[in-house]
């Protein structure tokens, strides 16, 4: 197998994560190639694996949004570097609570967005999902905790 171009954060397998599927398929939550930092689609399920926001489509999104920062973050990345999201909605009434709750976390950032209103999501319990892709500038250092 030839060397990656690029640092895989937080590999799984389907197999473990989705176990009522039967999937085999080797991914990452976010990928790193160079500056740019792409964040797979994130959900109201935390890294243990819990829905958060059981019909809730704002927690669902609050939660989605809690597994982005950490996700750039542990890329060598954060929140202000996001230049592109794109939004998965099950139904259009969830627009305003899900799209509000994402202004609140990229306040000031400006990126471009894509909205869908999609027939179902991955699991049944979803409501809405969220991709980003970040573009780390030159000779940036995180802020030290």
């Amino acid at each position: 197998m030839s060397q990656p171009t690029h640092t895989r954060i937080r590999m799984f397998n389907t197999k473990d994560t989705y176990p009522n599927q039967t999937l085999d398929n080797d991914l990452c939550q976010a990928v790193r190639a160079g500056n740019t930092v792409y964040v797979r689609g994130q959900v109201g399920t935390d890294f243990d694996g819990k829905l958060v926001g059981l019909g809730d489509p704002r927690a669902q999104a609050e939660q989605a949004m809690k597994n982005v920062k950490q996700l750039l973050e542990e890329a060598g990345s954060d929140l202000s570097h996001i230049v592109k999201t794109t939004t998965f909605l099950t139904d259009v009434r969830y627009r305003e609570p899900v799209y509000q709750e994402v202004g609140k976390w990229l306040k000031g950032v400006f990126p471009i967005s894509t909205g869908l209103v999609v027939v179902a999501l991955g699991q049944p319990t979803w409501l809405m999902e969220i991709d980003v892709i970040a573009v780390i500038p030159d000779g940036w250092t995180p802020a030290q905790a």
